[in-house]
């Protein structure tokens, strides 16, 4: 019998959708994201907001999480007051994936986090973000490119060793970084583009968005981290 693919959850929006001759409150991910996870050899499932009560039967389940872009994270979460230019909050996203980062931290459940999954999982070890800046974005609705440079001796220049264009679309990014975090990578104006936890759990966040580029070492990565649990012989169920 083959060995199962990896288990790896995506967070996702919940928002207003039309689709055929519906226009409903629906469950969002752009199809890059299972996509990316499906190329990188593992299987992606869906994880809209639910109660935060129940993160960690949720991530109990799982063999690895990455946590989607999507909204500004509301900045009471990281004590500041909010600023003009910062978007509307999505207060069932924000408590809900905090707690699924909370959970697989605690459990040792590989995470990935991108571009807003970067900066929660910055906040949720206490880190704080600018909430506006510019240059990292094309236009509205329009993804850029720019090049990051890798931190040597980190997890991420061990996956990407050479300075690398990546597809990015963001306005914020980490200020103080949380509790245990590295800076890894750093696009060429200084802005923090990667980080990455101390110690033995995998725990990965990047800016940009892999999803909209063709390079699969970081995701791969994280399967390979994923797949690495599920056989290893701490890992129970």
């Amino acid at each position: 019998m083959p060995t199962p693919k990896p288990l790896i959850g995506v967070t996702t929006y919940l928002d207003q959708a039309r689709w055929g001759v519906w226009d409903l409150p629906a469950a969002l991910l752009p199809a890059a994201y299972p996509r990316l996870v499906q190329a990188s050899g593992g299987l992606a499932v869906m994880l809209p907001p639910d109660d935060p009560a129940v993160a960690a039967e949720a991530v109990a389940r799982l063999d690895g999480l990455v946590v989607a872009g999507g909204a500004d994270v509301e900045p009471v979460r990281y004590r500041a007051a909010p600023d003009p230019r910062t978007g509307p909050p999505a207060r069932a996203r924000d408590g809900w994936e905090l707690a699924l980062i909370e959970a697989a931290l605690a459990a040792g459940t590989p995470v990935l986090g991108i571009c807003r999954g970067m900066q929660l999982l910055n906040v949720a070890l206490g880190g704080t973000l600018v909430q506006h800046l510019d240059g990292h974005t094309e236009a509205v609705g329009v993804m850029g490119r720019h090049p990051v440079e890798p931190v040597p001796g980190t997890l991420y220049a061990s996956l990407v060793p050479e300075r690398a264009e990546v597809p990015t679309y963001h306005h914020q990014c980490v200020d103080i970084l949380g509790k245990g975090l590295t800076a890894s990578a750093h696009a060429l104006d200084g802005t923090v583009e990667a980080v990455e936890l101390a110690g033995p759990t995998w725990a990965l966040g990047v800016q940009w968005h892999p999803e909209m580029g063709e390079d699969l070492r970081v995701t791969r990565a994280l399967v390979a981290a994923a797949r690495a649990r599920r056989t290893g012989p701490s890992r129970r169920g």
